[in-house]
């Protein structure tokens, strides 16, 4: 089971849209303040604006929305791709081609996620990069050129 490519390219676009869904879940709720100091922060956030030049003018509340926002896209297009990809059956070297850059974006934000984030956003980007990995590794054309290193 663990040697099949569809098993772990379904895992990779399940881990992407169940990253994305719990990602979203953030845009509907709103943390309240439990203290006066996080009071004050939650309102510096949302009504501080800076001014980032060119007549832009944004809160750290704004900044942290459009991020998130991105996050969530880009699980949301990894899994869309992913999914298409393996409906349309393509050739195994595309695949390859696919999966190495998907390691690259997404091993880079599972990084990004171990060093600034918490455990929820860790074990979903780290199931997204496992799963990955593991189709990288069970794709035939890329067995092939890892075995000629």
């Amino acid at each position: 089971m663990f040697s099949k490519f569809s098993f772990w390219i379904w895992g990779a676009v399940v881990s992407q849209l169940l990253s994305a869904a719990f990602h979203s879940i953030g845009f509907f709720v709103t943390p309240q303040p439990e203290n006066d100091s996080e009071r004050q922060l939650f309102n510096l956030m949302d009504n501080y604006k800076m001014d980032l030049g060119a007549g832009f003018s944004r809160s750290f509340a704004d900044l942290f929305l459009s991020l998130s926002i991105c996050f969530t896209l880009i699980c949301t297009l990894g899994a869309v791709v992913n999914w298409y990809m393996k409906r349309q059956s393509i050739p195994a070297d595309i695949w390859g081609g696919l999966l190495l850059i998907e390691l690259v974006v997404f091993g880079i934000l599972f990084l990004v996620m171990l060093k600034f984030a918490f455990l929820i956003p860790i074990v979903c980007t780290g199931a997204i990069f496992s799963f990955l990995v593991g189709a990288y590794l069970t794709n035939k054309q890329a067995r092939q050129r890892i075995n000629e290193l």
